[in-house]
């Protein structure tokens, strides 16, 4: 791949052409030069009034493969992450079988080799996400397994959960939870308050979220462990990790980037594809969330993408499966929660890499070419025929929206939007 990109505004803290407006002269996937202005027979990306920065990376996204490909395939969904701007996916344990092998971890890895977008698969915490018994985490970790999860499931075992926090200290690992008290939150669908009573539907408190997340916050600090949070959503949750991390615990947490636009007021229309969990809370949650971005406390913005057949979610609100597909529209949705472009690359591109203890790409002559070419300010429409992914289960397809993925770039790979 061979590519001048032209006049692009260079966002990226650990570039030294940060903030800078410079041509960037790609070559066989290597940043070769960035200058005011560079001559070359490269094929020309005119990035004018563009920001250019590191790919994006998404650390909490559903890819049936294995077992559940007629959802989403591994090629299906990284053309929804290209378009998106994504060049790196962690992707959950959500598949048939679970991830819970060397064996599974082995073939996604495999399957994945040569993508313009890398794949790390995380392995589950518990055999089959039961919650009952320690999945083979360090033989998984060993064949390419980043960090562990039960993905959907969450651990409600303590003792198991301090065991996997302790397990892992052996060798680096990390654990993911999605907090989540089964027998606070019930078969219930939808955040506890006004909407759930108008709406006739048994809620979901924030208790059951926080509940949780104060459990594990005490096994992180009893067991001395790194700790990640995923899809945290109430104000009070923020606030429980803010103290932790003032206390110096090793806690980092991210948020589903639909949860900063979206609100249980969203549900009046019984619209199912408003359904996902956890739920759509409250505007003074959604308040919390973008405040603990801006300040810190939480670390990365998710797409959380997880994509259904027509037949789970086209149905009653009631039995509809939980869920939307997220990674075209994360910079958007970020976009329109208000956050500045130089904040959104640190959630999105710099910050999750950093969770998993990857190599974070900087924008730099002699790196390779890991990037992104997006207009902030670009209307859009999205539609069922710009849409890349296999699935449709999104309330956005068919609106316009504002911050649009021109060009991503990464393994001598371009995509173009």
């Amino acid at each position: 791949m061979n590519l001048l990109i032209k006049s692009g505004t260079i966002t990226d803290p650990n570039s030294p052409f940060n903030q800078q407006t410079a041509d960037i002269l790609i070559e066989d996937g290597i940043i070769v030069k960035i200058a005011k202005d560079i001559q070359s027979d490269a094929e020309v990306f005119d990035a004018l009034g563009k920001s250019v920065s590191p790919g994006f990376f998404d650390l909490n996204c559903n890819i049936g493969e294995l077992g559940l490909e007629t959802k989403e395939d591994l090629q299906s969904g990284s053309k929804a992450a290209a378009a998106g701007g994504f060049t790196g996916l962690a992707l959950m344990p959500n598949t048939l079988p679970p991830v819970h092998s060397k064996s599974e971890v082995e073939f996604i890895v495999n399957k994945a080799k040569g993508n313009l977008v890398d794949i790390f698969p995380l392995g589950t915490i518990s055999h089959k996400c039961e919650g009952k018994d320690m999945a083979e985490m360090y033989d998984m970790y060993q064949s390419g397994a980043k960090a562990f999860t039960d993905g959907k499931y969450p651990v409600q075992d303590a003792g198991l959960m301090e065991r996997a926090l302790l397990y892992a200290q052996g060798f680096n690992g990390l654990v993911f939870s999605y907090p989540e008290d089964k027998a606070i939150a019930g078969k219930a669908k939808v955040h506890e308050g006004e909407i759930s009573t108008l709406l006739g539907m048994k809620g979901i408190p924030s208790l059951a979220e926080e509940l949780m997340i104060a459990r594990d916050l005490y096994l992180a600090e009893y067991t001395g462990s790194n700790i990640h949070f995923t899809t945290v959503s109430t104000a009070r949750s923020v606030d429980l990790i803010r103290q932790a991390k003032s206390k110096g615990l090793k806690v980092t947490c991210d948020v589903a980037v639909h949860h900063l636009v979206l609100t249980h007021r969203d549900l009046l229309g019984f619209d199912s594809l408003y359904k996902v969990k956890p739920p759509l809370r409250t505007s003074e949650d959604v308040d919390a969330l973008i405040e603990g971005l801006k300040d810190g406390t939480i670390d990365a913005i998710v797409s959380q993408h997880t994509p259904h057949e027509i037949e789970f979610k086209d149905v009653e609100f009631e039995v509809a499966e939980f869920g939307i597909i997220g990674l075209q529209t994360t910079l958007s949705l970020a976009l329109q929660a208000g956050l500045p472009v130089e904040l959104l690359v640190e959630k999105l591109a710099i910050n999750p890499r950093k969770i998993l203890n990857l190599e974070v790409p900087a924008i730099g002559e002699g790196q390779q070419a890991n990037l992104v070419v997006f207009d902030s300010q670009q209307e859009w429409a999205y539609t069922k025929q710009n849409n890349q992914s296999k699935s449709y289960n999104s309330p956005f397809i068919g609106k316009q929206l504002t911050g649009k993925v021109l060009l991503t770039c990464n393994n001598n790979q371009a995509f173009k939007s």
